[in-house]
């Protein structure tokens, strides 16, 4: 339970002084009370309860009932705090409408003021390190664009910056004619991004996107002019600097290998047109290691074509994988992988490739036992790499602990290996979809299983997997 002390300092947050927050809550805790019963329980003295009251009183926190003594009663907590929320946003809606009413005049007295800047000669470059001082310099660019307005970006930059930053700027770019080409780095493809595209091009304006699987940068170029360049592939807008620059041979360059991507780049229609064993093998070799991934399947076909294809990139890539069956034993898995062109006796020869029925790795001896799975997940990584291998992927199939009644077990784990995989391996969790349907409780358990992973793929039911949808977790 938090003090007087600690509750007045978070009340203050809301605009109130500490003493006034002290006082506040002494009356909201007492009730109805006289000012010397505020001032002990406050430990405010009695002559600043006194001066403190009629502020209380004008804020609409408190009121006097009338007798004697004079008795204070305090609004509700609740109602007190939405009083207090509404106060400040009107307090700031007030001071923005001021500001916004002193712009214009400001800005025709600076004008008449300032000087002409002086122009420096030659090429200008510019390190930006703020996170607004880049957005800022990005909608400044957009809006002073004349012509053309071309973006190479990741998915995740492209969300930010057009959905949060510059959505408003660039449909009104686009309203005036600009044309906007943008290049997105291929990562998945079942997202908003088609949607995005569409609302744009509704109008009819001179927007078009394409996909590419050569990533080379973030950066914007303005009317072949001026060009944004990120200083770094990975990171969220802010995190690094960005350079700002108009020299000639700079944005060449960065326009020559713009033009190059478009003409090699894909069109949304190809990627949406494109078969589902294209799309699951982009997410597959996206797979890093750390990466913890859910994986929900209807039959059989879509478990054996999305589980093999992803132990196979990693076999042909000289990882080591393992295998843990459960709605199988471990000889059926073994003849469909070489059904699936696996060369299962090459790859277990060598030590690559290990499959091994749920009983070696989850419910041994009829137990299961969190500590022992991962301490186990941690012997065979370490194994792996003893032996050579790159990289070490597994991934298990999870009916067992269904039909152990092991839920809770299960749930546990997963939120644990989700913790762990600081190990640098990649890990599938297989669930058959339909016993998660069986449960009483499937809504909740499958929200619990989301967040103990990083990313979820679902496949459909027919042999073909029908749809794929990959998403964050």
């Amino acid at each position: 339970m938090l003090s007087l002390d600690e509750n007045a300092g978070m009340l203050s947050d809301f605009g109130l002084t500490r003493n006034q927050a002290k006082v506040y809550l002494a009356m909201a805790k007492l009730g109805m009370a006289t000012v010397n019963q505020v001032s002990k329980m406050s430990k405010v003295r009695r002559e600043d309860v006194y001066r403190i009251m009629p502020k209380l009183e004008k804020m609409g926190l408190i009121e006097k009932i009338l007798g004697k003594p004079t008795r204070i009663r305090a609004l509700p907590v609740e109602d007190a705090l939405s009083l207090l929320i509404r106060r400040e946003q009107d307090f700031t809606n007030k001071r923005l409408s001021q500001l916004a009413a002193k712009k214009d005049t400001f800005l025709k007295k600076f004008k008449a003021y300032a000087m002409k800047p002086i122009e420096m000669e030659g090429p200008h470059f510019a390190l930006i390190s703020q996170r607004e001082g880049i957005i800022s310099k990005g909608l400044t660019m957009i809006k002073n664009a004349e012509r053309e307005i071309d973006f190479i970006t990741s998915r995740e930059k492209f969300r930010q910056k057009f959905l949060t930053n510059f959505d408003e700027v660039l449909k009104e770019a686009i309203r005036k004619g600009r044309k906007v080409r943008i290049i997105i780095y291929i990562t998945e493809h079942e997202d908003s991004i088609p949607s995005i595209v569409e609302m744009y091009r509704s109008s009819g304006a001179p927007f078009d996107l394409k996909y590419t699987d050569q990533p080379s940068g973030h950066y914007m170029i303005v009317d072949y002019k001026e060009a944004l360049i990120a200083t770094s592939v990975g990171s969220t807008i802010g995190k690094n600097p960005y350079l700002w620059t108009d020299d000639d041979h700079l944005i060449g360059l960065l326009q020559t290998n713009f033009e190059g991507l478009w003409h090699t780049s894909v069109n949304l229609k190809t990627v949406e047109a494109g078969t589902i064993a294209e799309k699951l093998t982009y997410f597959l070799e996206d797979l890093r290691p750390t990466n913890h991934v859910i994986f929900l399947y209807e039959s059989q076909e879509a478990k054996y074509r999305v589980l093999f294809n992803y132990l196979k990139l990693g076999l042909e890539n000289g990882e080591a994988a393992v295998y843990v069956a459960s709605e199988e034993n471990p000889s059926q898995i073994r003849e469909a992988m070489k059904r699936f062109g696996i060369k299962v006796e090459q790859h277990e020869k060598t030590g690559a490739l290990q499959i091994f029925g749920y009983g070696d790795v989850y419910i041994i001896d009829g137990k299961f036992s969190v500590i022992n799975t991962i301490n186990l997940w941690n012997k065979l990584y370490n194994e792996a790499l003893a032996k050579g291998f790159k990289q070490f992927r597994v991934t298990g199939e999870m009916a067992c602990f269904f039909e152990n009644n092991l839920i809770q077990e299960l749930v546990e784990y997963e939120r644990a290996l989700h913790r762990v995989l600081e190990i640098p391996i990649i890990a599938i969790c297989a669930y058959n979809a339909n016993m998660i349907i069986k449960t009483s409780y499937q809504m909740n358990l499958y929200n619990e299983l989301l967040k103990a992973h990083g990313t979820a793929l679902f496949a459909g039911v027919d042999n073909n997997l029908g749809r794929i949808e990959i998403r964050e977790a």
